[in-house]
């Protein structure tokens, strides 16, 4: 049977500072969350013009705002517009965290356990299974930080290390920083009512200018639900998520993570089948269910923290997520084995071993 190719090459999508083009289609451009194993999940990166949904429901981890502060973070080192939607923004966006002094571990293996680079017992076993199995590549848990961190996609963070203000201050100034607070600005309107309204103001009409003139946009919204945001219901978070997707669709340049305030977080917060509506309104949900709260799963994981749980990936322009065939530590690819879905967590780096 014959076959034929269409003429012309497809077009590809202009690529900004900071993003590159999806490795499933040239039409998506895709950005760094900031760490490069929840890139790798997400299928490379978070695409531009799609929602990126985090869910913590354990009350003594901050995962969720961590998330948000690598994003931000990201965004400014790359020159990304960041808009901050909180509270305290400007508090928290001092807060996140910033370049190492030394550059030179962009080159190394990013690892999120101070132990993972020891070497391990079995290491010099053989194997002793059946013989077939012998010659496989041993199970991947880490992300190399080298293929993310090429042309400032994704940078190297140190937990330790803070924004300098000289920094917050002139991306104020510029406007490349920008915030909105999550209290109504009239009794009658709710927050996320309000909140619709102030970004689809940000964003300005539907046709933007050209791309190429336009850097993109990052729209961070931390812990989504709490008592700051007023008294919400399942439905008015439902209905938030939803627009917010649906503006993003409008707007090929921008890009939004969120994260869930614990108590929302949790499954039974919403009623049945709470978590798995929150993934129909998003174009990624995931949850990351620390063992702080479970002694025995900390005995039983000595080396993990958590558990990270997908609940819906990105497929913009796909028909089927791109991590399916491109993420590493899923263990779907090719080029990986098998791995636990599990996380740890250093003081020089997050997230990671999903």
């Amino acid at each position: 049977m014959s076959s034929f190719k269409r003429k012309g090459s497809v077009k590809q999508a202009p690529v900004y500072p900071g993003t590159r083009p999806s490795p499933a289609t040239p039409l998506t451009l895709i950005t760094s969350t900031g760490i490069p194993s929840l890139d790798d999940i997400l299928g490379g990166g978070l695409p531009l013009s799609c929602s990126l949904l985090i869910a913590a429901p354990d009350l003594h981890s901050s995962y969720g705002d961590l998330v948000q502060k690598y994003s931000i973070a990201q965004g400014l080192s790359c020159g990304h517009r960041v808009c901050v939607v909180d509270e305290n923004a400007e508090a928290f966006v001092k807060d996140i965290m910033w370049l190492p002094r030394s550059r030179q571990g962009a080159t190394t293996e990013l690892t999120v356990d101070e132990d993972e680079d020891k070497p391990r017992p079995q290491d010099d076993q053989k194997i002793k299974i059946a013989w077939r199995y012998e010659q496989m590549k041993p199970f991947q848990t880490t992300v190399s930080a080298s293929s993310y961190s090429t042309d400032d996609y994704c940078h190297n963070f140190d937990l330790t290390s803070r924004v300098p203000e000289a920094i917050v201050g002139d991306s104020l100034r510029s406007g490349q920083l920008s915030f909105i607070d999550t209290h109504p600005s009239s009794p009658g309107r709710t927050s996320t009512s309000e909140i619709l309204r102030r970004i689809v103001d940000l964003l300005g009409p539907e046709t933007p200018e050209p791309l190429s003139a336009a850097p993109p946009l990052r729209i961070c919204i931390p812990s989504l639900g709490s008592p700051h945001w007023g008294e919400l219901t399942h439905q008015d978070i439902l209905y938030f998520l939803h627009s917010l997707r649906a503006i993003l669709r409008r707007h090929p340049h921008v890009c939004a993570s969120l994260s869930l305030a614990p108590p929302v977080a949790t499954p039974s917060w919403g009623g049945s089948g709470w978590v798995q509506k929150l993934g129909w309104v998003t174009d990624a949900a995931l949850t990351l269910s620390a063992f702080s709260a479970d002694p025995s799963l900390t005995a039983l994981f000595p080396n993990h923290h958590g558990l990270v749980q997908i609940h819906t990936l990105p497929a913009p322009h796909t028909i089927l997520p791109p991590s399916d065939k491109f993420s590493t530590l899923r263990g779907l690819s090719a080029a990986s084995g098998s791995t636990g879905a599990g996380k740890t967590t250093s003081r020089s780096s997050a997230l990671g071993n999903a």
